[in-house]
């Protein structure tokens, strides 16, 4: 049984990123925790009558946001004709990070998918504020962000963008060979030049990353030195047939850069298909 947290602000991003994870699993038995977080009333009012008419208000706007997830998870119980699917609402008094972790952590969960908006819901930017801050602070969980533009249609072919600076493990790499073999899919390991050729070091771990991933299913493609390799990453995902795009959130990964809030509100990296971010085991 796959367990998946799906983190929901009742917005058409987070929506579409349930009904992405519905189909990405369509052919195994899964529970979908769909997990709403809401903030406890803020303290330090300024007047007793403040306090009061704020504490109604909080609990009228909890009421709402339960009505609303029980619809949601009843409405997706009825329409889902998924032999082994079940979905289940989650409400939680924290901080949508702290919620999410903690559901994980609970339910032992195999992978996050969310919308990659989130709050800040600008189109501009690939990443919102909530999903970079649950990718840089949940490092123990796949992740799957899910653009809103996506269209869901069979795929064959998922990207892994690596640089060969980093020791991989199996158990990291597991949750991609799962998806891989889920959607028969084969994986297509590309690498952007950034210096004239691989040095030692390097061409031992891309040796160790081909045996992990296994010969079968697995290609390699080499690509000319670009000097944002977000952007190359972005030109060679559009002319790729795939389906998701998996990068390794490790300290050696150029990706560390892309959650730094600068980068990201200059569009340094802006992913057309569902975007995996695999944790780094230490």
């Amino acid at each position: 049984m796959i367990r998946i947290v799906l983190p929901t602000d009742f917005s058409k991003n987070a929506w579409h990123a349930i009904k992405y994870a519905t189909f990405l699993f369509e052919q195994s038995p899964c529970t979908f925790s769909i997990i709403h977080a809401h903030q406890v009333s803020p303290s330090g009012l300024i007047s007793a009558m403040n306090k009061e008419h704020d504490t109604r208000l909080h609990e009228i706007t909890i009421k709402e946001s339960e009505r609303i997830l029980n619809k949601i998870v009843k409405h997706l119980n009825r329409i889902n004709k998924v032999q082994g699917h079940k979905f289940e609402g989650v409400m939680v008094a924290d901080s949508l990070l702290n919620a999410i972790g903690r559901e994980v952590i609970d339910k032992d969960a195999d992978y996050i998918i969310m919308g990659t908006q989130g709050a800040s819901g600008l189109s501009e930017i690939f990443l919102g504020s909530n999903t970079v801050s649950v990718i840089k602070n949940i490092n123990f969980c796949p992740i799957i962000a899910v653009p809103d533009s996506y269209n869901f249609s069979a795929f064959n072919e998922i990207l892994f963008a690596a640089n060969f600076k980093h020791l991989y493990q199996q158990v990291e790499l597991q949750p991609l060979l799962d998806l891989a073999k889920l959607r028969k899919a084969k994986i297509n390991v590309i690498h952007i030049n950034v210096e004239e050729e691989l040095d030692e070091e390097q061409l031992q771990l891309k040796k160790l990353l081909r045996n992990l991933l296994g010969e079968k299913n697995t290609v390699f493609e080499e690509f000319d030195y670009h000097p944002n390799i977000a952007l190359k990453i972005n030109d060679v995902t559009e002319k790729k047939n795939a389906g998701l795009i998996a990068m390794l959130n490790s300290q050696h990964s150029f990706f560390k850069g892309l959650t730094r809030e600068p980068v990201v509100k200059k569009v340094a990296f802006k992913s057309k298909i569902p975007f995996l971010v695999l944790p780094e085991v230490e």
